[in-house]
């Protein structure tokens, strides 16, 4: 039966039951786009924004940001958040401290600046080890490379090597001769200036596959498939900005409108522009919906919750990827000592902890007893006998005894239990500094400084925190997991990125099933 359009005065057909369908589908997705989509829009940004700062360190890296403006557990406190993760010790009464905070000197209670020559950026001074080699000269492992400095000379020189990743992770000396560690690759000089690179050997039983967790991370920051997977990814993450910006326009252009018909405004030129933002935001939605899904899926799982059924699994190396490379050790070496007792070097890996002989020709052999260690890698590797070390990470604090083949932890003294899935423990080690006999610290990355003889903590002086801030990069990851809304949302920031995430893909699910349902058919139907 017939209706008759009151404005045209002309019959129309019933609709049918599978309009009726179709139209309140449309309905659900747009609630499901709408509401959800305003929320989460404003978190894509941070999202986005941050990662793109994320995904180009270096050019970043002298950009910092006042610790005053965060929230303050960002504040340092007692040397917590890594800020220091090893000391050396230059005489009985002068020692260097080192690590968030760069490279200070301290003697009795004054502290003073120790970072002279060293790149501006707070980024570009963290450091992860501080040795003294022949005559008295200072190597520092750092974040973006190697830094030697002499006792005549007032102010740290980069020192080139033959490698192309900068990032070091450890720096000892073995002999006569200074050996560097690199995230890929083992270094070794005989004079701190010429230096070889020592290939290391696969280990034994070695398969060609990498942690799950890495090929998402990688994956996640377009770095799986070199610089023009970064930029592919940078440009999602404008895309994403771009969505997010024009769905809040499409949001608010309906209530501009009728503010200006209240007002008797002709309203031609916002209506094409309210025509132009919506389609570019279909446009940029279903172009790139695909590889949206897929980067926002994958972010999803390198956080807790879902970060822990997959910390621990193993999958092959994609073909011509960035992780597919002849180097078994590549993005895996995190720590290295020479253990004379044992004629062995004891690598600390991403993979665990693997020896190898002097001469570093025969295949790896992985440690029958292992220390637990976190995801996030090993901070403390320490000899404390000649058969004992110290290994701290961010799952504890333990006492690794090799005669014995025992790992007992360093407060207890009992053997750990086995792990319950949770990432992290009670006592998040960062560093370790044995300024003598007597006295024993370790740095709890929440909680600072802490001594083992019960050694009141040292105060943290008004120039290293003034001259201490946070780098933009650091900055931004906070934003990017959320921790930096963890002082409003208690515990449950660690649920953040993955309902985040959900919301995300809702959004971007229903946003599509609106535009090919209505939009594109529509689109159709009238030509």
């Amino acid at each position: 039966m017939f209706t008759t359009n009151k404005r045209t005065n002309t019959p129309t057909p019933p609709k049918r039951p599978f309009m009726k369908h179709k139209n309140k589908s449309l309905k659900l997705f747009r609630r499901l786009h709408k509401w959800p989509g305003i929320i989460i829009a404003l978190l894509a940004i941070l999202f986005a924004s941050s990662g793109i700062v994320m995904n180009h360190r270096p050019l970043f890296s002298s950009v910092e940001v006042k610790r005053s403006w965060l929230p303050k557990s960002y504040h340092y406190q007692n040397w917590n958040q890594a800020a220091v993760r090893g000391g050396l010790p230059l005489d009985s009464s002068r020692f260097l401290i080192f690590g968030n905070v760069g490279i200070w000197l301290q003697e009795d209670t004054i502290f003073s600046n120790f970072n002279q020559g060293l790149p501006q950026g707070i980024d570009q001074r963290k450091t992860y080890q501080v040795v003294s080699f022949q005559n008295q000269q200072l190597f520092a492992a750092t974040h973006f490379g190697l830094y030697q400095r002499s006792p005549k000379s007032k102010q740290w020189q980069k020192v080139p090597l033959p490698i192309k990743e900068e990032r070091l992770t450890d720096v000892f000396v073995k002999d006569d001769s200074l050996m560097v560690l690199s995230r890929h690759r083992l270094l070794k000089s005989a004079n701190g200036q010429q230096f070889e690179v020592v290939q290391l050997p696969e280990p034994e039983n070695y398969k060609r596959e990498t942690g799950l967790f890495k090929t998402l991370w990688n994956l996640h920051s377009g770095e799986l498939f070199g610089l023009g997977g970064k930029l592919f990814v940078d440009l999602l993450g404008l895309v994403t900005i771009l969505l997010a910006v024009s769905g809040l326009l499409h949001f608010f252009f309906p209530k501009l409108a009728k503010q200006r018909r209240a007002k008797q405004k002709d309203n031609t030129r916002l209506t094409a522009v309210r025509r132009l933002n919506l389609r570019w935001h279909n446009v940029a939605g279903y172009l790139f919906i695909f590889f949206l899904l897929l980067n926002t899926t994958a972010g999803m799982f390198l956080r807790p919750p879902l970060l822990i059924p997959i910390a621990s699994t193993k999958v092959g190396l994609i073909p011509c990827t960035h992780l597919d490379t002849p180097n078994p050790w590549f993005d895996k070496l995190r720590r290295v000592q020479w253990n004379e007792s044992l004629k062995s070097y004891v690598f600390s890996t991403s993979d665990g902890f693997y020896l190898a002989d002097e001469s570093l020709q025969q295949p790896l052999q992985k440690a029958p007893v292992q220390p637990p260690v976190s995801v996030m890698g090993c901070n403390v590797l320490e000899p404390i006998s000649a058969t004992q070390y110290l290994v701290g990470s961010f799952s504890g604090l333990f006492i690794w005894d090799f005669k014995n083949q025992l790992v007992l932890d360093a407060f207890s003294l009992k053997q750990p239990r086995a792990s319950t899935g949770r990432p992290i423990s009670n006592h998040m080690i960062a560093g370790y500094f044995e300024r003598s006999e007597q006295e024993h610290y370790w740095f709890d990355y929440n909680r600072g400084m802490q001594s083992f003889e019960g050694h009141q903590p040292w105060t943290m002086p008004a120039q290293i925190l003034e001259q201490t801030p946070i780098s933009l990069w650091n900055a931004a990851l906070e934003v990017h997991t959320g921790r930096i809304f963890e002082h409003l949302l208690g515990p449950f920031y660690i649920l953040y990125v993955p309902l985040s995430g959900l919301c995300l893909l809702m959004v971007l699910v229903s946003g599509f099933l609106i535009w090919w349902k209505a939009y594109r058919k529509t689109k159709k139907t009238n030509s």
